[in-house]
């Protein structure tokens, strides 16, 4: 992890004046499609740390900084320091001009129905003092490493990245409320899956009453693994315990933070043998129907 100085977390804002709507266009005209992209990224998912953004998007830390340093300096984004994890990084979320790109970006992470924040500075705050900060960063490591995985295999893809009020609205008729959802190809091979990602801070018990939500989407929706992250061995191990003889409809898989999502890290609580491969677990995309399942996938694999 990298160490970098910053204003103060609580002040994410610039002391710059407010671009004139004359800078702001030119400022969007230098925006490339790797910036669309990470801003794209900042709107729904609200904030990535440097590395994050490095291991995404960017071939150095180096070049990473350069151009994040830019994109500060036109106020595409905001940024401030890590208070999670100690080591100074920076976090970024979406500034002035970020917000102009995405003027419908999800608001706050606490509240879907929370009113729209009226500047990014209060959108960013709202982030910064969430409780879930960590939560969130957590979540988007899984995906960050899936990126980052398909930048050294030509024939891996993440095809599809949802926050959680994503993929909560998505999925409403089931009321499931999964911390992502996304997505996944690897040669020719595609396995849709919901991310409940936990950080040890809740009862088991509570983990396992979330699970019951996948069962009515299995009814009449994709029947994608639930991929259970958790911190720690025993955890899981506790977990698998738990899970041991209950059944499930929906494919169940449990693993660890600090494993590549993308190779041999998930165990089926069905079946805890080997540990198997993303792209190896059970996944069906659900009925053909339009009215029930209006978010089916349909691949070059979906026969």
């Amino acid at each position: 992890m990298s160490s970098e100085s910053s204003t103060p977390a609580s002040r994410p804002a610039s002391s710059r004046s407010p671009a004139s709507k004359r800078q702001r266009l030119a400022y969007l005209r230098r925006l490339t499609l790797r910036d669309r992209q990470l801003l794209a990224w900042l709107a729904e998912h609200y904030v990535l740390s440097t590395d994050q953004i490095t291991q995404a998007l960017f071939p150095s830390a180096r070049s990473a900084r350069l151009r994040l340093a830019t994109l500060h300096t036109i106020d595409a984004v905001h940024r401030f320091v890590d208070v999670t994890t100690g080591d100074n990084q920076h976090l970024y979320t979406l500034g002035p001009l970020g917000m102009l790109v995405h003027p419908t970006t999800y608001t706050d992470p606490q509240r879907a129905d929370a009113r729209p924040p009226r500047s990014s500075i209060e959108r960013t705050e709202r982030i910064i003092g969430s409780p879930r900060l960590r939560h969130l960063l957590g979540t988007n490591q899984l995906f960050v490493d899936l990126l980052a995985y398909t930048r050294t295999d030509a024939g891996a893809r993440l095809v599809r990245w949802w926050s959680e009020q994503h993929a909560t609205t998505a999925y409403a008729l089931a009321e499931i409320r999964p911390d992502a959802h996304g997505i996944w190809q690897v040669g020719g091979r595609t396995v849709g899956f919901f991310l409940e990602h936990d950080n040890g801070t809740e009862p088991l018990a509570t983990l396992v009453r979330k699970l019951r939500a996948y069962e009515r989407l299995a009814e009449f929706g994709p029947r994608y693994p639930v991929l259970l992250r958790v911190p720690n061995r025993r955890r899981e191990a506790n977990l698998i315990d738990a899970l041991a003889g209950v059944p499930t409809v929906m494919p169940i898989a449990t693993g660890l933070h600090g494993e590549h999502p993308a190779g041999p890290a998930w165990t089926l609580t069905a079946d805890p043998g080997p540990r198997r491969w993303l792209h190896e677990l059970p996944s069906d995309h659900g009925p053909r129907n339009i009215a029930t399942n209006p978010h089916r996938f349909h691949g070059e694999d979906d026969h």
